[in-house]
């Protein structure tokens, strides 16, 4: 799905919570838009990885028998994007998996173009995952190019009202009281709601069922 870190989160909250108790991993990965540059395929799917590995109480054979190879290759190389792909296709058919990336359109254009053919790949064989991504509209053409067939696409728009609730909330919590005063607040709950009324996300929802767990 394509959205923003604050439209996301709340989903990824959710999921976890109605997956205590059941054997269900999930998994997230934050895009920053300060560090795009570092986000590579290869270290997004890698600690998507790490997150359901490190939630199995028991780690199959196959998974810890390549991770230890890597370990003992020349200066304990990390796992190339093709290692990382052929593992998580081995081990997200073990349960039912989520996966959720925000923001990726804030991935440099050669990752997101690799990321979402990993994505596909993995697909292919793990007929029990789930994954949602998040986005501005501009990326969704390549989504759809990349993903064919595999999407639900939901469109997402704040309302003026929304972005005032949100402000008002921020702002009731600020840390620094003292430098708030009415009328710098009823400025910015009129500039800032203004600014922000033609802009809007789209999500994108991918293999994801009407009925999240279950």
């Amino acid at each position: 799905m394509l959205t923003t870190h604050d439209d996301s989160s709340p989903i990824v909250d959710r999921l976890c919570d109605e997956a205590k108790g059941q054997n269900i991993a999930i998994t997230c990965f934050y895009f920053d838009f300060g560090a795009r540059e570092e986000h590579s395929a290869t270290g997004i799917l890698g600690s998507l990885l790490k997150q359901i590995v490190g939630g199995m109480e028991r780690i199959p054979e196959e998974i810890s028998r390549a991770l230890q190879d890597q370990k003992k290759a020349i200066g304990g190389r990390r796992p190339r994007l093709a290692d990382i792909v052929k593992m998580l296709r081995l081990i997200t058919p073990l349960q039912p998996t989520f996966m959720c990336i925000d923001a990726l359109d804030e991935c440099t254009g050669v990752q997101r173009v690799k990321l979402l053919d990993s994505l596909r790949e993995i697909l292919e064989k793990s007929p029990h995952i789930r994954i949602f991504v998040t986005g501005r509209p501009h990326v969704r053409t390549e989504v759809e190019k990349r993903l064919a067939g595999r999407m639900i696409n939901v469109s997402i728009r704040h309302s003026k009202d929304d972005i005032i609730s949100y402000l008002r909330v921020r702002l009731r919590d600020d840390q620094a009281p003292d430098a708030m005063d009415e009328a710098l607040e009823a400025e910015i709950l009129e500039m800032i709601p203004e600014t922000l009324s033609e802009m809007w996300v789209e999500a994108m929802a991918l293999r994801i069922r009407p009925q999240t767990i279950g």
